[in-house]
């Protein structure tokens, strides 16, 4: 049988006053990110594909993607924040303005003879790991990568091409998390983690604020006219907590409704939102789903208090859900774009199919304001960065689909 999807929508924000801090998604401050990432070779804005056969077929307004796929190279959106947060860290070592600090600087023999050498490490899924790994080898410096056991052999040839010391080890993401931050205690290295905890704010904060380029390209792209809804996947909530508080700050009571999507075997904010406590709560376990970078069961804390404090919805999603959007992405409707969209980045888009329509959730998608007026914006986040898993499930079916109607 079918699994159903499970989700929670949210009144938090009508029961709650909210506490969450909003002022480093202000404009200005992730500004600073963005004209950061101007300066390295290679930048240019990740195509907003506008989908108007698949918006009319859901029976929603307008429908567009935003494809980073085209991201540096990388067929990911995660050396946003990694490189930002590396950025950051430099300027702060030296006592400097990251605004002093663009790329070509920042790469000079003279500021690399004050770093004396700097040694990032991290734990990844794939995407975040090769982004570290990317731009510590165009800063010069060095990178030390983990990545869980069941990660993909494919994703870690990649972080290995980037020239990092890096390998899978016997555990689950959060775990492997915990270890990462011992050995950089024991030898030295900054981490470059976005999961948020006690005392390790400061990075990943950074890390969020570096997604926001993400936003402003999206914003510009659709002539800063916000849409009505935003569906974005999470992890740790790093991402879709940029998101919430980027729209928040920017527009407040008038923001666009955020709906976020979680894999199902790693749901911690729908099993936080559900609790209804103010605290996240981890889920743990192996944590083994397709959807191989939603892989977290530890909310990062600054993510969390954004999404508890502002989302309209949480749902927790089968892998199924992803191979739909998959599919339908690969497969589009006459005179829409051709999109390659992976496991992490095609949720979203089937979730918003599967809500609009299947009759089990027409009242949620008419509570969410779901309709030919909506204007809905959704983010690939990823391209086919397992290129073989990927044809495995768009090719040959490796993974049933999602069905319920």
């Amino acid at each position: 049988m079918q699994e159903q999807l499970q989700y929670l929508i949210n009144q938090s924000s009508f029961t709650r006053k909210p506490t969450a801090e909003l002022a480093p998604f202000h404009y200005d401050e992730l500004a600073k990110a963005l004209d950061f990432h101007r300066t390295i070779p290679g930048y240019a804005p990740t195509p907003l594909f506008h989908l108007p056969q698949l918006a009319k077929t859901l029976g929603v307004g307008e429908l567009y993607l935003k494809d980073e796929s085209f991201r540096f190279g990388l067929k990911a959106f995660k050396a946003l924040g990694g490189a930002y947060a590396m950025a950051r860290h430099i300027a702060d070592f030296l006592e400097m303005d990251i605004s002093e600090l663009p790329y070509e600087v920042m790469i000079s023999d003279e500021i690399r003879k004050k770093l004396n050498g700097v040694t990032f490490a991290t734990t990844t899924d794939g995407n975040h790991g090769r982004g570290v790994a990317w731009m510590a080898r165009q800063l010069k410096q060095k990178a030390v990568v983990y990545m869980p056991k069941g990660s993909s052999q494919e994703r870690l040839d990649a972080i290995l091409r980037e020239g990092a010391v890096a390998e899978i080890v016997d555990m689950n993401y959060d775990d492997a998390v915990r270890m990462t931050a011992e050995m950089a205690e024991k030898y030295g290295w900054i981490v470059v983690q976005d999961t948020a905890w006690d005392g390790y704010e400061e990075i990943p904060l950074w890390i969020m604020q570096g997604y926001g380029t993400l936003m402003l390209e999206s914003l510009s792209q659709l002539h800063e006219v916000p849409p009505t809804h935003i569906f974005v996947q999470a992890g740790v909530g790093s991402f879709a907590g940029m998101v919430q508080g980027m729209v928040t700050a920017a527009y407040g009571k008038q923001a666009p409704k955020v709906i976020v999507a979680e894999a199902r075997i790693a749901d911690c904010l729908y099993q936080s939102a559900v609790s209804g406590k103010a605290d996240a709560i981890p889920v743990g376990g192996d944590l083994q789903t397709v959807m191989a970078g939603l892989a977290c069961g530890e909310a990062n804390s600054i993510g969390w208090n954004l999404l508890r404090d502002y989302s309209a919805a949480f749902f927790s999603c089968p892998d199924a859900v992803a191979t739909r959007g998959m599919r339908i992405l690969g497969n589009p409707l006459p005179g829409d774009p051709h999109i390659i969209s992976g496991e992490s980045g095609a949720v979203t888009t089937g979730l918003l199919s599967i809500l609009m329509q299947s009759p089990v959730y027409q009242s949620v998608k008419e509570e969410l304001g779901l309709d030919e007026n909506a204007r809905v914006l959704v983010i690939s986040t990823e391209g086919d960065t397992d290129p073989e898993r990927y044809r495995d499930i768009v090719w040959d079916g490796e993974l049933p689909s999602f069905k319920q109607f």
